[in-house]
């Protein structure tokens, strides 16, 4: 029989963490327990910072990598952050420890400037007549390009996250001074980005033209976004942007890889803190992280132009 963790989901959902990071933290806190009670550790409550030594050289041998054993750690580290708070413990036998020896996961095939731009300037919203292709009707699938097409700009020119593209309402648009709020999710910082001059007309366009033939009659949102079938499944609008920037350049492996080419640009341009306001980053450290893009970068161009 499992513990209740119920107070501790609690805890986990006002701190705000999504929830598949809730079920993350739980299993490797019932990993933990797995072998607290192999070492004879009646509660978790017990254990030290020894202790936690010997589980990561346990996790270490069951096969775990230096990875995932940090992974445990910085998920272990939540829940006794939470016995801290209700009083049980005073101090976290994790705190202190961090895996040696660990990478940052590279960021691959970062795209120029021209070939992001590429991106945005080679999305057409005119599409042919495809027989057998009717569903949704044609006219819905050229409304949903120029929607599309919006979401693109936000994602080439302002490196926004998808989540805060898909959490924008009309009412974060300041359209005459050329703004655009973005607002603060767990992962990220609120800020106030510059749109450019070709990006307001078109957000223009969208709203007074496009955005009214999408949105289901009787349906009153303040989501900018909208869907033709009046749904919520924002990420099959990603999934569907995707495969089409897939035909314009066949490098692009996901959404998430035009957000990282666009801050490595800009720490080309800009100095570390403009950029972490930019990026939304809460931390110096994570815009710092994108500099080794920016070094393997200048590195490929040695090879290329003066190779040994």
């Amino acid at each position: 029989m499992l513990p209740d963790y119920s107070k501790f989901r609690e805890y986990l959902v006002i701190k705000r963490y999504s929830t598949a990071t809730i079920e993350t933290v739980i299993r490797a806190v019932n990993y933990l327990r797995q072998w607290a009670d192999k070492e004879n550790i009646p509660e978790l409550e017990n254990i030290s910072y020894s202790d936690m030594l010997d589980f990561m050289k346990w996790s270490s041998r069951g096969g775990a990598s230096q990875r995932t054993v940090s992974g445990y750690l910085t998920h272990v580290r939540k829940y006794y952050e939470w016995l801290i708070s209700e009083g049980m413990i005073k101090e976290n036998p994790v705190s202190s420890i961090k895996v040696q020896g660990i990478k940052r996961r590279a960021y691959y095939d970062i795209l120029s400037i021209p070939q992001l731009e590429e991106l945005y300037q080679h999305y057409t919203t005119n599409i042919r007549h495809e027989p057998g292709k009717m569903l949704p009707p044609q006219e819905m699938n050229i409304l949903s390009r120029r929607r599309n097409r919006v979401i693109l700009s936000l994602l080439v020119y302002q490196g926004l996250r998808v989540e805060e593209v898909a959490a924008l309402k009309i009412s974060d648009l300041q359209l005459r001074e050329g703004k655009i709020m973005i607002h603060a999710k767990r992962r990220t910082a609120a800020r106030n980005m510059t749109l450019e001059s070709f990006q307001v007309y078109e957000i223009m366009d969208y709203l007074h033209e496009v955005r009214k033939q999408l949105l289901p009659e009787g349906v009153i949102t303040d989501q900018l976004f909208v869907q033709w079938d009046g749904g919520h499944n924002f990420y099959g609008v990603t999934q569907t942007l995707l495969k089409q920037l897939r035909q314009i350049n066949g490098r692009i492996k996901n959404l998430d890889q035009i957000r990282t080419s666009v801050i490595t640009q800009w720490l080309k341009q800009h100095d570390l803190r403009k950029v972490q306001h930019l990026a939304g980053h809460k931390y110096v450290s994570s815009t710092e992280a994108y500099k080794q893009n920016v070094l393997e970068g200048l590195q490929e161009a040695v090879n290329r132009f003066h190779p040994l």
